[in-house]
């Protein structure tokens, strides 16, 4: 039987339309492998797991506006928040990585791998590169275990920081329930070093530039969090989705520029992503347009 045919029959509640756009899209699992083929014969005994993340069907692509570089080494893309950058158990259509894969085959660029030199949170927007040339591939990520590779975020977090300037140190554990990413005082794990600069308090809240010296997974938002001041609408952090007279949806995190050395010229070249609309409109419009 085929297996949209068998997967309709079981599924009772999602059209076949809809389970075809979940196959295509990368959610189902036969025998532990992701499969992507309608039309794939499955048969008794074989078995078959459908993953769901309540997220749209239709999926991502990007757009001539969302690239923000591109030449025979590199590419950086302008990320909208809510999309995966890497494939995930449930899908692989519709991922940065995978859009980025469309695109380049579109224009007859594609390589035979992309590298992912770096990777934002599927809610942060903003600037991320990616290799599409080898040898790029090994200079770049050489540049960001070495902390070359300067990344500065814009970040609105919960009331008024101590000090206008700042640089942060923490060791960062993950908790094995959560996954969420912790400081600890007492137990070994990975050095967290961030630095920033108050830009302007606004309302109960403070937007800031945050420049990172280390790169850890969930760095800013944890951090801050440690701090008393989570990243407004971070919710897995304490982050409040209003507060006065400011609302946003997704946590407050754009990755605004980065500076890196072109692994072709040795010149620096720097990428910045303008603020997108969700998070303009929290803040006054000469903040915003600054950062345009």
């Amino acid at each position: 039987m085929r297996l949209d045919t068998y997967l309709h029959s079981e599924i009772e509640s999602y059209s076949k339309r809809a389970i075809r756009q979940i196959i295509e899209i990368g959610g189902v699992h036969v025998d532990g492998r992701r499969v992507r083929r309608c039309s794939l014969e499955v048969a008794a005994g074989q078995r078959i797991e459908v993953h769901l993340d309540g997220r749209s069907l239709t999926p991502f692509r990007i757009t001539s506006d969302l690239v923000l570089f591109h030449d025979e080494f590199l590419i950086a893309i302008n990320k909208p928040a809510g999309i995966d950058t890497q494939p995930t158990v449930a899908r692989f259509q519709g991922t940065l990585y995978e859009a980025l894969l469309v695109w380049l085959d579109r224009r007859h660029l594609r390589r035979p791998e992309i590298g992912m030199v770096q990777r934002l949170d599927r809610n942060t927007s903003g600037v991320i590169v990616f290799s599409i040339h080898p040898k790029a591939h090994r200079q770049i990520t050489q540049q960001f275990t070495d902390h070359q590779a300067v990344k500065t975020y814009l970040a609105m977090v919960v009331g008024a920081v101590t000090a206008p300037v700042q640089e942060l140190r923490a060791t960062l554990i993950r908790e094995r329930k959560s996954g969420l990413m912790r400081v600890s005082n007492t137990y070994p794990g990975k050095e967290a070093r961030s630095r920033y600069r108050l830009i302007a308090p606004i309302g109960g809240a403070s937007l800031l530039e945050v420049e990172l010296i280390t790169g850890r997974t969930h760095q800013v938002r944890a951090q801050f969090a440690a701090l008393g001041h989570p990243l407004m609408g971070d919710r897995q952090y304490g982050g409040p989705r209003r507060l006065g007279k400011i609302t946003i949806d997704r946590q407050w995190l754009h990755s605004h520029r980065l500076r890196l050395i072109h692994p072709k010229t040795g010149l620096p070249v720097v990428i910045t992503a303008p603020l997108p609309d969700d998070l303009r409109k929290t803040i006054p419009q000469e903040i915003a347009d600054s950062y345009s």
